[in-house]
């Protein structure tokens, strides 16, 4: 959801919106609908009434998500760091659309911009000089799905795995996110006004390939002495839709089955320490989510312990995706104390990215020693005027820990939440008097700070019971 989007007809925003719009968005019945993908739209001739118009240029919030910071501070970076910015090119797409249409449209992006390129740089005695060494080649730089669309590019034309120097993907589900399989589970798990917000974002998701690609790709499903994939048919019963659940999985499979190559120098940048569910139990048809993952044996079978229960563990992740189905096989897997939505964003992931760039040794990040600090806000959202829950894990003193909430236009510091002792984190009780969407931001002294996004909604949303 990195990616702005407009009504191509009338050139009307539709993704990308300012705080105010973005509640309303989620807040009203109907708001999303002209995101909704339609047959017309999914039957693969590429007639689309909508079109990505640019990267994200303002924090955006989805449900569950919680939030996408914009990609100005990274494409900058890489702009300033390369011989000349013609040589960058952003990729906006519609992530409303299959990963494996995404994945056509960017290696054919990429193949036309290296071709151009290179021929810019013969032609360009000055650019010619300084490419003595080494020819142009390709570096993808993604984010979360992002990352699945490079996978799809390389994958739907091999020849791009010699034009490749280097792919860093930061964040990216290439075994999904249980987190999918919640939001088209809507608000079955939880009712209220939370349940409103989430079943307008389930009538949404469910009409979108793209959320399917990030369904888990791996065994989720806690069944008490076992544990199962999703097929179509859990997905029709947690209300997602079958069909578009068997297209996604089907180009899973085939990408298996072709034994496709290892992403060509592989950089992926993990996030770590944030609450994250990792696996589900589905009770009733209502998606309940675990956050631990469970341990295969040297044969992949299920590890268990003397009882024949299996084991399970917590891995954590970047509060969306948990770190082992951010990895993909990279050899040197970087692993951050950062959120999902802000890895792009994050100073040292830049700073890596930086170093894949030029060459030069790549920095890894702070150790990763106990303790590091995670946050955990509502997914759903929070009311103006109504008291929500922080927490942050990590600590279980709050002496040095620091918690500002931040209005994300006007920068202004509207509340610094007094944290207390629970039973294993540091919590606060939170209320916020205006609408609008706010960064939450926890500094603990000698180490990083960890930010997450949150969308307030105003209280006329309680009056409101029917979507």
């Amino acid at each position: 959801m990195g990616s702005e989007l407009v009504e191509t007809e009338t050139g009307k925003l539709l993704w990308g919106l300012k705080p105010a719009m973005l509640g309303r968005a989620f807040g009203h019945s109907g708001g999303l609908d002209a995101l909704r993908a339609t047959e017309a739209e999914l039957d693969g001739t590429g007639r689309t009434r909508v079109l990505p118009s640019a990267l994200l240029q303002i924090p955006a919030w989805v449900p569950l998500i919680h939030g996408i910071e914009p990609y100005h501070d990274l494409l900058t970076m890489v702009r300033d760091t390369v011989p000349t910015p013609a040589a960058v090119l952003p990729f906006p797409y519609d992530w409303r659309l299959p990963v494996e249409y995404n994945g056509q449209l960017l290696a054919d992006a990429a193949r036309r911009h290296l071709e151009g390129w290179t021929a810019t740089v013969l032609a360009t005695p000055a650019l010619r000089a300084l490419c003595e060494e080494r020819m142009p080649q390709l570096v993808f730089v993604a984010h979360s799905m992002g990352g699945l669309v490079a996978r799809a590019a390389i994958y739907q034309q091999p020849e791009l795995h010699g034009d490749t120097r280097a792919v860093v993907t930061l964040g990216t589900p290439f075994l999904g996110s249980a987190k999918a399989a919640m939001m088209l589970n809507g608000g079955r798990r939880t009712g209220g006004i939370s349940g409103m917000v989430l079943d307008r974002l389930q009538r949404l998701s469910v009409t979108l390939p793209g959320i399917y690609d990030l369904l888990p790709d791996y065994r989720c499903i806690d069944e008490g002495l076992e544990v199962a994939r999703l097929t179509p048919q859990t997905v029709a019963r947690i209300g997602g839709d079958p069909y578009l659940a068997e297209a996604s999985m089907r180009f899973q499979l085939k990408m298996r089955l072709d034994h496709m190559e290892a992403i060509p120098a592989h950089r992926a940048v993990v996030g770590v320490a944030q609450p994250t569910a990792q696996s589900v139990r589905i009770e009733a048809g209502v998606v309940q989510p675990q956050y631990t993952s469970f341990i295969a044996g040297e044969h992949g079978d299920l590890r268990r312990n003397e009882h024949g229960i299996p084991e399970r563990l917590d891995r954590w992740g970047d509060g969306t995706v948990y770190r082992d189905a951010a990895t993909h096989g990279a050899e040197k897997p970087v692993y951050l104390p950062v959120q999902h939505g802000s890895l792009a964003k994050d100073d040292v992931a830049l700073r890596y990215v930086h170093g894949v760039l030029t060459e030069k040794s790549a920095y890894a990040g702070p150790p990763m020693g106990p303790g590091e600090v995670g946050l955990d806000l509502p997914g759903e959202g929070a009311i103006a005027g109504r008291a929500w829950q922080l927490r942050v894990t990590g600590r279980d003193r709050p002496v040095g820990v620091r918690c500002e909430v931040i209005n994300t236009e006007t920068g202004a510091v509207v509340a610094t939440p007094r944290l207390s002792t629970r039973e294993d984190c540091l919590a606060a009780s939170v209320t916020l008097t205006e609408p609008g969407l706010y960064r939450v931001r926890v500094q603990v002294a000698g180490t990083r700070s960890v930010t997450q996004l949150l969308l307030v909604f105003g209280a006329e949303l309680e009056g409101r019971p029917n979507l």
